[in-house]
């Protein structure tokens, strides 16, 4: 099971460097974020689907997408400067425990 959470970490990791990328892309306009935008969701989904030989699909896209969310919106903080305001905190709260929750075995 331990590889089947590399392989989730990578995918979690992977869409939320393409979803970066999809801001920096600008519309598409400029290539380079653009070609890392389609690698890192490539990557995401075949990351994913390796996951799900291993992992349950619900334990497996619940933690994608909550933790996916919770890492983009770190990332939009950190690097784009958005603003993270008292709910945007507690909903990831909110995310981390429930994603903790659902892995708790």
């Amino acid at each position: 099971m331990m590889i089947g959470y590399l392989f989730l970490t990578i995918a979690i990791c992977s869409e939320s460097i393409g979803a970066a990328m999809l801001k920096v892309s600008d519309g598409f306009k400029k290539w380079k974020p653009s070609a890392l935008v389609v690698i890192g969701y490539s990557l995401a989904f075949y990351m994913l689907s390796l996951t799900l030989n291993r992992i349950p699909l619900s334990l497996s896209y619940a933690t994608w997408s909550g933790v996916g969310t919770v890492l983009t919106a770190v990332i939009g903080a950190k690097f784009f400067k958005e603003k993270l305001n008292v709910k945007g905190l507690i909903g990831i709260g909110l995310l981390i425990s429930g994603v903790v929750l659902l892995n708790w075995q």
